[in-house]
């Protein structure tokens, strides 16, 4: 059995409206209550790379969020990502639909070597801070589609030329 939908004012928790002495700190209402960000209500207005369409769900933006930022990414058919990091964020992957790689340089066999993980619907995928890496959508016809969580209450997109070996200091 569902629930309902609830729209602002109705339902057993109602949407909780500014207060004056909310005004001066506009984060402060969003951290007092639950938040349900339907699926047409996603953000496109956040950090991209070319390849592919992210959506903000949960941010500082948009709920007031601290620690924490997670979305959807959509992966055209046929299509890769730029190579890229997410900064300090560690980020999590969850497959929804498709058949997603992810790409990545791995040094630790002495020579650096591309590694491709080949995930399918169900399947995780982590991604350390700072590594290089990239997004894959093989598949001629159908789109992948993944939820990402971050560590970070933004999307941090640092889009580079190349993949590369991270290195011991993090560089």
């Amino acid at each position: 059995m569902s629930e309902p939908l609830t729209t602002p004012g109705e339902g057993f928790h109602p949407h909780l409206h500014e207060t004056p002495d909310d005004a001066a700190d506009p984060v402060a209402p969003l951290r007092t209550r639950l938040h349900h960000i339907r699926a047409d209500a996603l953000d496109g207005g956040t950090a991209q790379t070319g390849g592919m369409r992210r959506f903000a769900a949960i941010s500082g933006r948009s709920v007031g969020s601290e620690k924490l930022w997670m979305g959807q990414t959509h992966v055209a058919p046929a299509t890769a990502s730029s190579d890229h990091h997410h900064g300090a964020s560690e980020t999590a992957i969850y497959v929804v639909s498709g058949r997603p790689e992810f790409v990545f340089l791995d040094d630790s066999g002495g020579t650096p070597e591309e590694v491709r993980l080949r995930a399918s619907p169900g399947d995780y995928i982590f991604v350390p801070p700072y590594v290089p890496h990239r997004e894959e959508n093989p598949d001629p016809r159908e789109e992948a589609v993944v939820v990402i969580a971050r560590s970070t209450q933004e999307a941090i997109v640092v889009n580079l030329p190349h993949l590369y070996v991270l290195t011991e200091d993090g560089a």
